[in-house]
């Protein structure tokens, strides 16, 4: 255990983003390694993780690992575990930011996920060190996590969550944020769809390459708008003609219907002329 203050040549300098909210010092278990910091991208999403969001983990997290990132997340239960256990899979390095003290009692699944992030060459860090968890750490917690990224990518997110806080916090600073967008029915993908329609972050689906610009009309979705040219179809009829699997199929149709590319009427699927 060891403790970094702003005044040390190791501090992470992206936390002087933050300003007078900036914490005053760091705990930490691990080995510090300063180069954990150089590349960092911060996975958010709900407590409440749904098979959607943890295939969107499988898909998202090893690409990143893959290209160089370190994986920050916040330890608790639901996607924030599922990312650092992804990484961990994947042998990337990862980064918990705790909502508690250094030297508060971690549970049973806390603990192990510790145990396997410090022995991985990861890091746990708290800017406190014996304070309980409690309503107003994790947003506070949320703060540190924008700032040590450059890249926040929110899976999913109900409309009032902590992702969303940490998302805030990422616009905030000026970091790129990016979201993915889910059944417009989820109510974790309220949060995450919003984002999207707000223009507030760029869209991320597990077929497009980790922090690449997304923007270009239908760039990306050649092989739906190639089937949509002539004729509507259904996300069933699309499985069968690509292979593809209905759950893909229909993250791609949401974003899709998102950014006005493709409108849906009685379960089928037709293109919007501009």
């Amino acid at each position: 255990m060891g403790i970094v203050l702003p005044t040390d040549d190791i501090w992470p300098k992206r936390l002087d983003d933050l300003g007078k909210r900036a914490p005053k010092q760091l705990w930490y278990e691990g080995k510090w390694e300063p180069k954990l910091f150089e590349k960092c991208a911060c996975v958010v999403g709900s407590r409440r993780m749904t098979e959607y969001g943890r295939r969107v983990i499988e898909k998202l997290v090893p690409k990143l690992v893959d290209s160089g990132w370190t994986i920050v997340s916040g330890m608790m239960y639901g996607m924030d575990q599922a990312a650092h256990k992804m990484c961990l899979e994947c042998s990337g390095k990862t980064i918990g930011v705790l909502g508690w003290g250094i030297k508060f009692k971690m549970q049973n699944e806390e603990c192990k996920i510790a145990e396997e992030i410090i022995s991985s060459g990861g890091l746990l860090l708290s800017e406190w060190e014996e304070q309980a968890g409690t309503l107003w750490t994790f947003p506070m917690r949320d703060r540190i996590m924008a700032a040590l990224a450059t890249d926040i990518y929110v899976v999913e997110a109900a409309a009032k969550s902590g992702a969303l806080i940490t998302a805030d916090w990422g616009i905030k600073l000026h970091r790129q944020i990016w979201a993915v967008p889910g059944p417009v029915t989820s109510r974790v993908s309220e949060g995450t769809n919003w984002l999207v329609s707000q223009g507030l972050a760029k869209i991320w689906v597990p077929s497009a390459k980790a922090s690449e610009d997304q923007d270009s009309r239908y760039t990306n979705h050649t092989e739906v708008y190639i089937l949509l040219q002539n004729e509507v179809l259904t996300v069933d009829d699309m499985a069968r003609n690509t292979g593809r699997t209905v759950a893909d199929l229909g993250a791609e149709l949401t974003m899709m219907m998102l950014k006005g590319e493709v409108e849906e009427k009685e379960g089928k699927y037709y293109l919007l002329t501009s």
